[in-house]
């Protein structure tokens, strides 16, 4: 692999670095579970995905890797594109080829917080309440166009998303583990939704754009749907299991064993303080932004196959990480300036470490 800055994000197989700790972050696993000789090398199982989700999902490797960047970092994605560019497909046939549980919520504005994370249901036959689960227990959670339903169901999500439970009636629920939110939204359409606050938006780890396919990749998307390809029958397409829940805790024990020299964290600290001066923002990269680009950039650094983290490996997680944790000013907007196009400015002007 190539080590430059670049927003395509790509698994790359390479060496597993040696392993030898006995906790899992953020995971369930038993200790010791990287050492395991029967599970296999876990970055070989991850790497295998790609091809396995490429049996139904044609191009948008960035998004497949990004996923995988989050499941290993513990966080969650915002996926934004056009409709009808895979954003569902590629949630469900992630979770196919993981073993994970997924279950999808359609946001619309009469969406409720119980709906979301469940409630209490009176039993007339024992004359008490009893909770009923909602779908955000599960492994992977599609939020399919989260702009469209006001932000009290949306705030819904917040615990979730930072605290990885439930509170109904005063009670605390565990999620599964592991679990992500992959949140859609719509970047054309504006009218009846329900803009994001800040404070959500920092919870997701990435935001990955999802492109529509080139001339070749969509006479690819056309040639098996006339060979009777059908999205909803993954099996047919013969999508299996390559990975599960326990290479994704092996892999994070792995990476939290990952070198990260002072000089790389100072190279993020100092990305991330730019942004607070630059002209352009009226919003910043906040503390929790410093520390999600330092989360994804190991985990990027261990799918390179390495047991430390380079100053491109923090360049290449730098737009997906940071691009929806910063705010332009109207100015700035309507001289046609991006996220995007401001954070590559500041990665061109923050000298990187040697």
């Amino acid at each position: 692999m190539t080590e430059k800055a670049t927003t395509q994000l790509r698994i790359t197989p390479g060496p597993a670095p040696a392993t030898t700790g006995t906790t899992v972050p953020g995971g369930s696993a038993p200790a010791g579970t990287a050492g395991d000789p029967r599970l296999g090398d876990p970055r070989e199982a991850l790497t295998a995905l790609r091809a396995e989700i490429a049996k139904a999902v044609v191009g948008q490797d960035a998004a497949v890797t990004g996923l995988v960047v989050a499941l290993l970092c513990g966080g969650h994605v915002l996926l934004e594109g056009v409709p009808g560019v895979a954003k569902t497909l590629l949630i469900r046939t992630l979770s196919t080829a993981l073993s994970l549980g997924t279950k999808r919520i359609q946001f619309t504005p009469d969406l409720m917080p119980g709906d979301v994370t469940g409630s209490l249901v009176y039993d007339a036959r024992t004359a008490e309440f009893s909770f009923q689960p909602g779908p955000v227990f599960t492994n992977l959670l599609l939020a399919d166009e989260i702009n469209r339903t006001p932000p009290k169901t949306q705030a819904a999500l917040l615990e979730a998303m930072e605290e990885r439970q439930v509170t109904v009636d005063g009670e605390p629920r565990a999620l599964p583990v592991p679990f992500l939110v992959a949140a859609t939204q719509n970047p054309v359409e504006y009218e009846g939704t329900y803009p994001l606050p800040e404070a959500q938006l920092d919870r997701f780890l990435l935001k990955l754009i999802l492109p529509l396919p080139d001339r070749d990749q969509e006479f690819q998307v056309l040639a098996r749907h006339a060979a009777g390809f059908d999205p909803r029958d993954l099996a047919a397409a013969g999508v299996r299991p390559v990975a599960g829940p326990e290479h994704i805790a092996a892999a994070r024990e792995q990476i939290a064993k990952l070198t990260v020299a002072p000089e790389v964290l100072a190279y993020i600290v100092d990305l991330c303080r730019a942004t607070r001066q630059s002209p352009s923002l009226s919003i910043g990269v906040s503390p929790r932004g410093a520390t999600a680009l330092l989360g994804a950039s190991r985990a990027w650094a261990w799918l390179a196959g390495r047991d430390y983290v380079t100053p491109d490996d923090v360049k290449a997680l730098a737009l997906p990480t940071l691009r929806h944790r910063v705010a332009l000013r109207a100015e700035a907007e309507m001289e046609g300036v991006t996220a995007d196009s401001v954070i590559q400015a500041v990665l061109a002007q923050t000298p990187a470490p040697r």
